[in-house]
């Protein structure tokens, strides 16, 4: 397949590429409601209950009892649950629509025909997914509120910084979509989510800080690996700042490092698979 950009100007190339941005969340907000949903249900359902139930059935979550044990535990979830919402639509959000355009709808052939160059076609469905996280990511926030019957301690004094780590949340989710949506065979795509997925969710610091892990060094170091630690770590750096957290400077440098890798090798990927 040749593609070209037909000697359009960049302002041409840019409007074309917001067009293409545009076409996937006009589809977005037409389901808006299922959307909103399905992205809540399960952070609200996980909420409900350990951060409802448990402490009213005397069980001990989160290394404590009672009332205080179920606030302390959910002052530390709510940052992993959106972290984790994040990654997770920001994945989906790039990689399943790739495995169907490519393999079976063939949708691909319309959008690269694009007067715009075949990685910016790919950025534009980075930035569509991440826009997607980033809303499905405050979703979060009162759906655990609601589900714990407003009891999710958190706190707003660092605007900055959520404001600044929520966007590369969603960025880096979405990068690591395009990735996978690129390497991984269609006939493979069901492995994603239980070889990967599941794992990066359950030792990414969503449920315990990573400074809990100090206990068994081997897994703390080996979770340096995994892209959700710096998520949760940084958002709660952002809404639980009196709890120990991963430095800033960490949390940003690795965010930044992990989506310029992942963005290049998942956009070379892509072109890679237009063109053959």
């Amino acid at each position: 397949m040749i593609h070209g950009t037909g000697g359009l100007t960049l302002r041409s190339q840019l409007k074309t590429a917001l067009a293409l941005v545009e076409r996937d969340l006009t589809v977005l907000f037409k389901d808006i409601v299922p959307f909103s949903l399905r992205t809540a249900m399960q952070p609200a359902l996980f909420a409900f209950v350990f951060g409802y139930v448990f402490p009213r059935i005397g069980q001990g979550v989160g290394g404590g009892h009672g009332a205080a044990g179920a606030a302390a535990f959910v002052t530390i979830l709510l940052p992993g649950l959106m972290a984790n919402t994040m990654m997770f639509q920001g994945v989906t959000g790039v990689a399943l629509p790739l495995v169907a355009e490519f393999s079976i709808s063939r949708e691909i052939e319309d959008r690269v025909m694009a007067p715009v160059p075949v990685q910016v076609v790919g950025l534009t469905k980075v930035i569509s997914a991440s826009i997607q996280a980033f809303f499905a990511g405050w979703l979060v926030v009162p759906a655990v509120w609601i589900a714990t019957g407003g009891h999710a301690p958190i706190s707003w004094e660092h605007p900055f910084r959520l404001l600044t780590i929520m966007p590369l949340c969603a960025l880096v989710g979405s990068a690591l979509g395009l990735l996978l949506g690129t390497v991984i065979s269609p006939r493979r795509i069901n492995y994603l989510f239980a070889l990967l997925l599941v794992p990066l969710t359950l030792l990414g610091c969503v449920y315990y800080p990573w400074i809990a892990l100090h206990a068994i060094p081997w897994l703390q170091a080996l979770t340096l690996l995994n892209p959700v630690v710096y998520m949760s770590e940084g958002l709660r750096a952002a809404l639980a700042p009196n709890l120990p957290h991963m430095p800033l400077w960490a949390v940003y440098g690795l965010l930044v490092t992990a989506l310029a890798v992942m963005l290049s090798i998942g956009l070379s990927k892509f072109k890679m698979r237009v063109l053959t």
